[in-house]
Parts: structure tokens; C-alpha cells; sequence
């Protein structure tokens, strides 16, 4: 799964390594289209069958592999979603620095700690993309 153009930005603005967990969590349900048009979910599935929320501590500081390379997001949206081949997918609801919204496989995440030296970095990386500023030597 990959990065939406049109998902919401919940607040309108992106974050730092200090204001993270501002970012309000979708939890206890699952998120329906309306959610998702009400800028308070990131995703919502509907041709999946026994779809449950995922009990995990949410706002969630990640470290997404994505093709890329290493993408620092934070989790606020935690689903689990079974296939009609009988598969469970494990899927979160992403902000990643900028505000912008995206959708991962818990299998393609790391859990991290916000004071994780590679996650701070990305996320300090990623607002330097975000301004025009270069991080290339």
C-alpha cells in the first residue's frame, strides 16, 4: 500500500520530533467513507470481510520501509482486515511530517521511540525537504 495525494492532513499542518503527539488518534471503531471525507480517519476498507480495530498504543511514532527507503510517520489509525483468501492484513493510517496522510502494512513498520535517533532524523529530514532546504552535502 502506498501514500494516498488525496488523504487528510487531520489539522491542516505537519509536525516536528516535539509535537507529534498532538495528532489525534482513530480508535475503537472501524473508520468508515464519512470518517475519511471528516478528515478523522486516514483509510477506510470496505471490501474486506471481519474487519477489527487493532488494540495498539496510537499516536505511534514509525519508521515506514517503504520503496524508497526509510520514512518517518506517525501511526494514527490501526485496523485489521481479512481477505477473501482468508489473509489478515494489518494495516495503519499514517501522518508523516509534512501532514500529509498515507497507508502501511504493519508488516512494513517499525514501532519506534520518538527519542529514536533515526526517526528524529527522517522527521527533521523530511521538514528540511519540506522548506526548500537541502540536506545534501
Amino acid at each position: 500500500m502506498s501514500e494516498f495525494d488525496d488523504e487528510p492532513t487531520f489539522d491542516g499542518g505537519g509536525y516536528d520530533v516535539d509535537d507529534w503527539a498532538r495528532l489525534k488518534p482513530f480508535t475503537g471503531a472501524l473508520a468508515t467513507l464519512e470518517d475519511v471525507q471528516a478528515r478523522v480517519a486516514i483509510f477506510a476498507l470496505g471490501d474486506t470481510h471481519g474487519g477489527r480495530p487493532i488494540d495498539m498504543d496510537l499516536p505511534q511514532p514509525i519508521i515506514w520501509w517503504e520503496d524508497e527507503g526509510e520514512i518517518a510517520a506517525v501511526a494514527v489509525q490501526a485496523e485489521a482486515h481479512e481477505t477473501e483468501d482468508g489473509e489478515v492484513m494489518e494495516v495503519l493510517g499514517l501522518v508523516l511530517p509534512d501532514g500529509a496522510g498515507a497507508v502501511a502494512l504493519l508488516e512494513d513498520v517499525d514501532l519506534v521511540d520518538d527519542s529514536d535517533p533515526v526517526w528524529r532524523r527522517l522527521v527533521t529530514e523530511a521538514i528540511g525537504d519540506e522548506t526548500g532546504e537541502d540536506d545534501e552535502d
